[in-house]
């Protein structure tokens, strides 16, 4: 079986001390391919390093999380359409609203997210979205969008039945993250995730956070990796009752499209390969 990991942060400090080793345990562990999730104009610039060296394998986005809209301008958001021209980006963000932390003014997280929106129509990309206590306003703003817009995926959906079913009326994709994992808050996923039809469900781990509780034996330091996307997907299969080549299958047709074959409106076109390699 292979997977794909729809949302890596491969740039946070986390990793600096043995990044090409985390990427050696998730080829090992059957993770074929992997999303690199940017969140600023550094990281932006920093992920598309790393996709020049596993072309076939390492994919990435480009744009500028919640937490970091107070720094959008329209100057950056030039700087982030030209980095979006590459050939491994495949989607714009990670941009969103979060009400919960509000680590940027909302107005600016509303502008931002506008803006990115409207990048990803110019574009023709699918949008990477981050949504914390803010489903609404987001479902809302989507609808004045989501006719141009080719994908969009609710990256780590956290939220409640309402929410879930606001997207999927929206037809969004859904990723699931070690979040179902975690029997404090982690619970409601574990009824909802069968409501999410197949064509729209998609894994990802959300390195190096969110490690799944249920993972045994934890590893030292607390940090999540790539490696450890069969944990979320054990849950996932457990609550959808499904068996994981299913689910593998499932979600791999999600995240790969071949341009003859499958219909434009998935969310990521990748490189289809049999084997992750290394380099």
């Amino acid at each position: 079986m292979e997977w794909i990991d729809i949302g890596v942060n491969l740039t946070d400090t986390a990793f600096d001390h043995d990044r090409q080793a985390v990427l050696d345990r998730a080829w090992q562990a059957g993770i074929s391919q992997m999303v690199l999730t940017a969140t600023s104009l550094a990281a932006s610039q920093q992920v598309q390093d790393y996709c020049n060296d596993y072309p076939q394998q390492l994919f990435c986005t480009a744009g500028v999380h919640p937490h970091q809209a107070r720094d959008w301008t329209d100057e950056l958001g030039k700087d982030i359409r030209a980095l979006a021209g590459a050939d491994f980006v495949k989607a714009i963000g990670e941009c969103g609203l979060d009400f919960n932390r509000d680590f940027s003014p909302r107005p600016q997280q509303i502008k931002a997210l506008e803006q990115q929106l409207q990048l990803a129509i110019d574009l023709q990309l699918p949008v990477f979205l981050h949504e914390r206590d803010a489903s609404s306003l987001l479902a809302e703003m989507l609808k004045d969008y989501r006719d141009h817009l080719p994908a969009a995926v609710v990256h780590c959906f956290t939220g409640n039945r309402e929410a879930l079913h606001a997207y999927l009326d929206l037809d969004l994709h859904i990723g699931i993250t070690g979040w179902i994992c975690d029997e404090r808050r982690g619970t409601h996923l574990q009824e909802l995730v069968g409501s999410i039809p197949a064509t729209r469900l998609m894994l990802e781990t959300d390195a190096p956070w969110l490690l799944p509780r249920t993972l045994r034996p934890k590893p030292k330091k607390g940090r999540n990796e790539p490696a450890f996307l069969l944990e979320v997907a054990t849950e996932v299969a457990r609550c959808r009752q499904q068996t994981l080549a299913q689910l593998a299958e499932q979600t791999t047709d999600c995240a790969v499209s071949e341009t003859l074959q499958r219909p434009p409106t998935l969310l990521f076109t990748l490189v289809q390969c049999n084997a992750a390699k290394t380099k």
